[in-house]
C-alpha cells in the first residue's frame, strides 16, 4: 500500500512530518535512485528504495516514550555548534537514539515529554487545529490576583503574537511566591513563560504535568516509560 513520502520518513523515525517535508524540499531524499522533492509524491514501503543522504530508510517499529524531564536539560537530539549541555537523549538508552520530541520543554523547565517515531502521533499531539490541552504548574514571584486570571483567558498580545490559556487557576499566592496552574492548547513557544513574563512577573519554576489524558503521576524526575496501548488510543482520539 502506497503513502506519502513524508509520512514514511516520519513513521521510520527519520523526522517528525514537518521536519521531513523539509528534508524532502531541500532535495535529500531520492526514491528509487532518483531525487525527489515533491511533498506529494506516494511510495510503497514494501517495494520502493529510499533514501536520505544517501542512506536507506526502512520502516520502523513504532515507539511510544514518556520522560520526566528535569530542569537544566534541551529538549534536542543534538545542542547546535559548541553547546555541551545536556540533553533529554543523555536520559536515555541508546536504543531510542531514532526518536524525536513531541513538541518541547524548553532547558529550565521539567515535567512531562513525549518522544516518538511515530510522525502522525507527534502531528496530532503538536499541531494547534487539534487542541489537545497541556497543563502546566507554575511558581512564580508576588502574588497573583483573580485579574491576571481573566487576562490570561481573554488573551493578550506578545510581540505581534497572541497568547492566551484555556483555563487558568490559582493553586496558592502570599506576597512572596504563587502557584498557579495553566491549560493551553496552542503550544506556542514559551508560551506560559511569556504570559507572565508580559507582565513583569518572574517564573521560579514551570513544569508540564498533562498532556491530554496522560497525567506525569509518580514518574521520578529524569526516569521514562513506554506509553501503554490503551494511553496512545486516548492520546490520538478525536476528542481529549
Amino acid at each position: 500500500m502506497k503513502t506519502r513520502l513524508q509520512k514514511f520518513l516520519a513513521d521510520a523515525g527519520v523526522a517528525s512530518r514537518r521536519a521531513a517535508e523539509k528534508i524532502i524540499l531541500d532535495g535529500r531524499v531520492t526514491v528509487n535512485g532518483d531525487t525527489v522533492t515533491l511533498l506529494g509524491t506516494r511510495v510503497d514501503p514494501m517495494h520502493d528504495r529510499v533514501s536520505v543522504d544517501g542512506k536507506p530508510v526502512k520502516a520502523k517499529r513504532k515507539h511510544y516514550i514518556v520522560l520526566n524531564k528535569p530542569r537544566r536539560f534541551l529538549t534536542t537530539r543534538k545542542p547546535e555548534g559548541e553547546d555541551d549541555r545536556a540533553i533529554v537523549f543523555d536520559l536515555l538508552p541508546k536504543e531510542w537514539g531514532n526518536l524525536f520530541p513531541v513538541g518541547r520543554l524548553d532547558y529550565d523547565s521539567e515535567g512531562l515529554l513525549f518522544l516518538t517515531n511515530d510522525g502522525d502521533f507527534c502531528l496530532k499531539l503538536t499541531h494547534p487545529r487539534y487542541g489537545v490541552s497541556k497543563i502546566y504548574v507554575a511558581l512564580v514571584a508576588g502574588k497573583v490576583e483573580p485579574p491576571l486570571v481573566t487576562k490570561f483567558t481573554k488573551g493578550l498580545m506578545d510581540k505581534g503574537e497572541k497568547l492566551i490559556a484555556q483555563k487558568v487557576r490559582i493553586i496558592s499566592a502570599t506576597k512572596r511566591e504563587s502557584v498557579v496552574e495553566l491549560e493551553l492548547t496552542e503550544g506556542k513557544n514559551r508560551e506560559v513563560r511569556r504570559l507572565f513574563e508580559s507582565q513583569g512577573i518572574e517564573v521560579k519554576r514551570l513544569q508540564r504535568v498533562k498532556i491530554g489524558k496522560i497525567k506525569l503521576g509518580e514518574l521520578p524526575t529524569g526516569k521514562w516509560r513506554t506509553l501503554t496501548e490503551s494511553e496512545i488510543k486516548s492520546l490520538l482520539s478525536e476528542k481529549l
